[in-house]
């Protein structure tokens, strides 16, 4: 089946390139008189990339002694499965003994999902148990924070990326934003969002360093020190990055790209295995030299329904 390319958006700069996420869309419009509320309709599922063979790891990635890092990776509106994988970090540090516990959020909590809201609520949260909780912007928090200014362009286009399922976790009336105009939207919306909302994904961060490890949200342009990247690079990057073989310096840690299992690679490891629409969610475990991954799956009775 062919793919399409969608047309993207640097959200805070207007339209222009091409790349981004890849799908089929079909638009439904709720009226045929007058632009009205637009849900995306996905045909295809967002293009996932074939993991390459896994090359063998460079020896000496390590985080801190007396440290352990939990990455979890894209949750996109899930927050049942976010709920589950908190559980299981909980238990996998219980057994693994006392250290001092970071947790890095990959970016993409909101779009797709229908509980970006809720997922944004329990993130917030999360410093109170774990507080060396850290958020790592992704390219949907920034078309989000776009969309929260008022500009309909912005809104159309994040709604258009699967910002819709975001407005109606917030909008809590789906009769009433089905018949709402995007000009509507764009003017109720910023009064929906909890200001404590907003100040949480514009506190994010676009790179964390801990030992070793780089965590960004998409990948980073090879080449270039991290301190010199763009941020249409760490939020959007795809193929330059994922195609490069190089050595970063640092182990890059990243979300963004779907496979179907954490993709590890001699230079990144890939965490990002289409939680909104797999029903897994997976997050990547650092202590010392050693990494494994924990897995949060949709309960059977969801999957059965």
């Amino acid at each position: 089946m062919q793919r399409l390319d969608a047309f993207r958006v640097y959200c805070h700069g207007g339209f222009g390139g091409v790349g981004g996420d890849i799908a089929l869309e079909a638009f439904v419009f709720g009226h045929l008189s007058g632009l009205k509320y637009v849900r995306s309709v996905y045909l295809f599922m967002f293009w996932k990339r074939k993991g390459k063979p896994a090359q063998p790891a460079r020896s000496g990635f390590s985080v801190p002694a007396g440290q352990r890092v939990y990455a979890i990776g894209d949750i996109h509106g899930r927050d049942d499965l976010f709920a589950e994988m908190l559980d299981l970090i909980r238990a996998d540090n219980a057994a693994r003994g006392p250290a001092q516990i970071s947790i890095v959020l990959l970016g993409d909590l909101v779009d797709r999902g229908p509980q970006s809201a809720e997922v944004i609520e329990r993130a917030m949260r999360l410093r109170e148990e774990f507080p060396d909780t850290r958020l790592l912007i992704g390219n949907h928090e920034e078309c989000f924070l776009a969309a929260l200014t008022g500009d309909v362009r912005r809104l159309r286009y994040f709604m258009r990326i699967g910002g819709d399922a975001t407005v109606a976790s917030y909008w809590n009336d789906d009769a009433g934003l089905a018949e709402a105009s995007f000009e509507e939207v764009a003017e109720r919306l910023p009064r929906l969002v909890p200001a404590e909302h907003v100040a949480f994904l514009g506190m994010g961060e676009d790179v964390i360093e801990i030992g070793d490890y780089a965590f960004v949200h998409a990948g980073i342009r090879p080449g270039v020190p991290l301190e010199q990247q763009a941020l249409s690079d760490l939020r959007w990057i795809r193929d330059d990055f994922l195609d490069n073989l190089a050595d970063h310096g640092k182990m890059i840690v990243h979300g963004h790209s779907i496979t179907a299992e954490p993709d590890e690679q001699a230079n990144r490891i890939g965490v990002d295995v289409g939680a909104f629409r797999s029903g897994i969610l997976a997050a990547l475990a650092l202590e010392g030299d050693q990494r494994w991954f924990l897995f949060a799956r949709e309960k059977l009775e969801r999957a059965a329904a």
